[in-house]
């Protein structure tokens, strides 16, 4: 709020990496409580929900007025209603999916924005209607039910192909030459992740209806015949 944007983006991208660590630490030391789940999410919500709604408004959005302070306000009550959905689905949704963008992702986009903008020559905040635009596109898909992968089946850990760390120790050396760059790009990417996966399948499925009908339509035709 006194305007240090950079800073406080930072702040949020340590809340995210934190956040991945808590849960396996709890499990390795076998620490883990219901108190602890809970309480992790309310630290969700301020850290992802709360500040990323703030940075937004006060580094671009305080600019469009009455439909500014609505779009930080959507921001914080779909982050509350994502993670009370996560909460009660824990079991019930396949763990290899999320349904709907996690929150901490949501955060992340905002966070790594607003790196990116300054890193590109930006100063003081940014009027543009995009911010506004993706910041309303982001609370939606926190609600929504599109599917986002999880990474839960991802054991970093497991031996692997040769070319496979090969890759994973260019991507590393990417990320730490620009920094800014890359992890706006992963964090985009996965927001827009999910609805590009659900349209791929709706096109599949279309396409293998269409296949069917046209298969049943050439065998009635030869019947016929």
């Amino acid at each position: 709020m006194k305007g240090e944007f950079s800073r406080a983006a930072i702040a949020i991208i340590i809340a995210i990496v934190l956040d991945g660590l808590d849960g396996r630490i709890a499990r390795m030391t076998g620490t883990t409580s219901k108190f602890g789940a809970e309480y992790d999410s309310l630290a969700d919500l301020v850290a992802f929900g709360v500040a990323p709604a703030i940075l937004s408004y006060t580094w671009a959005l305080s600019t469009f007025g009455r439909w500014g302070w609505l779009a930080s306000f959507l921001f914080v009550v779909c982050g509350a209603l994502r993670l009370a959905r996560f909460n009660i689905q824990i079991g019930i949704i396949e763990s290899k999916v999320f349904n709907g963008l996690p929150i901490p992702a949501a955060a992340s986009v905002v966070a790594t924005g607003t790196l990116l903008f300054y890193f590109l020559g930006g100063v003081g905040q940014l009027n543009h209607p995009a911010i506004l635009i993706g910041t309303i596109a982001l609370s939606l898909l926190m609600v929504s039910s599109v599917k986002y992968y999880s990474f839960k089946d991802l054991n970093i850990f497991s031996r692997k192909p040769f070319m496979s760390f090969v890759l994973i120790v260019v991507i590393l050396i990417i990320v730490i030459a620009e920094p800014q760059i890359m992890l706006f790009t992963f964090a985009f990417g996965y927001s827009i992740s999910g609805p590009a996966w659900t349209l791929t399948k709706i096109a599949r499925r279309k396409s293998v209806k269409r296949s069917e009908e046209q298969s049943q339509e050439t065998k009635s035709k030869g019947w016929f015949v």
